[in-house]
């Protein structure tokens, strides 16, 4: 109970939120079926304890650590089953065990490691492949106690010597049995693929099973917890988190945009309705016993964006732009505009492209956002949007500016936006640098911020969410 409490510890510490309820059915869970099939038990907890499927990889880390990784009931018999498959495979007895039970290397020399190799991926046999994956990290990885270096170091220098690309090769030939038709061959390389990318697997869970085993579980757990898709830092995104960020656009949008409608339906009574509150009042003997309001009229924001497209807060704008116009049946209007040194009007593109990937793609190709040098010029920016489009904001308007405000000294020509506040509803900043960074360098965040009604950090999904809850 106590390793399933850590483990609950550790998902709230990655951001999932686990109430007691959900604990209480885990620990039923755990009870009823024990942790002897790994699998099974772990769809019974995400299944209690994960509500967001774009939380799922995070869940899946953390499971590693702490259960997928660990010797469990029963399963030494199947490692002593799969060891025999092992010497079947080699003709010969291991010599020695590794630490941590991943198996002996000493007595294996690198041929007889690939045939088994081989053996294990042409019989897709899990055992077989599990106590391989020990004999080879025990033979390449070159682990050592204590020493501070990451799993990946370990996966790449396993890896690299075990020459997967001939073996790949090997393997789709001996798959195709005898049949040379086209389609045959990319079945038998698709499946080839398919093996290895699992051996891969196995090799990357021995090499954590180990890490564990010298650091601690709850070490290795800080190591390895991965970021929800709403806490990842877009402006320091890998590719991987990327795709996470690109996959929880759509359903963060659906929820604000039901949030956001809920909170329309439940504004405030309007002013007084002093006539019909009289008149049914006449019933009662002219007694206003019940007061009637008028209902208030529930106009939807117009949303404009000016969003800085240049370096490193492009991806951060992207983003912005695309959950805006993802929402964009909650405001009346909406009309994006991206800028470098220059200006231009991008909303066409999310209305008339068949996809959101289309529309990103046209404005990084199409979009005149070129004046000069191509570095960033806020002042001459907004004195263009200023000029160009007159009527684009007014009383109903709420203006949104994506960027950094490092402007490369140029002069802020912090007027427009002085201007540009007394004509619009309301006037926000939101920022993708740490507020630590304002104002430093050739940053002017400051000299904007006096003329907006806020400045707002911003520089994940769920910050984004915060601020856009706001929007009405």
């Amino acid at each position: 109970m106590d390793l399933l409490t850590d483990f609950i510890g550790e998902l709230r510490k990655a951001g999932i939120s686990v109430s007691l309820t959900e604990s209480l059915d885990a620990h039923n869970a755990l009870v009823a079926q024990g942790i002897s099939d790994r699998e099974y038990f772990r769809e019974s907890l995400a299944t209690t304890l994960v509500k967001n499927s774009s939380h799922r990889v995070a869940f899946d880390t953390a499971f590693d650590v702490y259960f997928g990784l660990r010797s469990v009931d029963g399963m030494n018999d199947e490692q002593n089953e799969g060891s025999k498959g092992v010497e079947g495979a080699r003709g010969v007895k291991s010599q020695g065990k590794g630490k941590g039970g991943g198996g002996g290397g000493e007595g294996v020399d690198p041929e007889e490691l690939a045939e088994m190799l081989f053996n294990s991926l042409l019989t897709n046999d899990n055992l077989m492949m599990r106590n391989v994956a020990g004999l080879a990290v025990t033979l390449y990885a070159g682990m050592e106690p204590g020493r501070p270096v990451g799993g990946t170091y370990y996966l790449y220098r396993t890896l690299r010597n075990l020459g997967l690309e001939s073996l790949q090769i090997r393997l789709k030939e001996k798959l195709k049995d005898n049949d040379e038709t086209p389609f045959n061959d990319r079945l038998a390389n698709d499946e080839a693929k398919v093996r290895l990318e699992k051996f891969k697997n196995v090799i990357e869970e021995e090499i954590r099973r180990r890490l564990i085993e010298d650091r601690g579980t709850v070490a290795m757990a800080r190591t390895l917890r991965k970021p929800l898709p709403e806490d990842i830092d877009v402006m320091h995104a890998s590719r991987e988190e990327m795709v996470l960020l690109k996959l929880a656009i759509r359903p963060l949008a659906r929820k604000l945009a039901s949030r956001l409608a809920e909170k329309r339906r439940h504004k405030k009574k309007g002013t007084l309705d002093f006539r019909k509150t009289i008149r049914e009042s006449l019933a009662l003997g002219g007694v206003p016993a019940e007061p009637r309001f008028k209902k208030p009229r529930q106009a939807k924001p117009d949303i404009v964006v000016l969003a800085d497209i240049s370096g490193s807060v492009a991806s951060f704008a992207r983003f912005t732009l695309q959950l805006v116009h993802a929402l964009a049946g909650q405001f009346s209007k909406v009309r994006s505009f991206v800028f470098i040194d220059g200006i231009d009007e991008v909303t066409e593109y999310f209305e008339k492209a068949s996809d959101v990937t289309e529309a990103l793609y046209k404005i990084n190709t199409e979009a005149k956002v070129m004046w000069l040098d191509g570095h960033s010029d806020y002042g001459h920016a907004f004195m263009e949007f200023y000029n160009r489009w007159p009527g684009a904001v007014n009383s109903r308007t709420s203006l949104l500016i994506l960027g950094d405000a490092r402007n490369n000294y140029h002069a802020s020509q912090d007027w427009v936006l002085e201007a540009l506040k007394k004509k619009a509803k309301h006037v926000f900043w939101l920022n993708p640098e740490p507020t630590s960074y304002w104002s430093s360098g050739d940053s002017i965040i400051d000299e904007y911020a006096k003329h907006v009604d806020g400045v707002f950090e911003v520089r994940t999904l769920r910050q984004l969410e915060t601020f856009v809850s706001r929007l009405d």
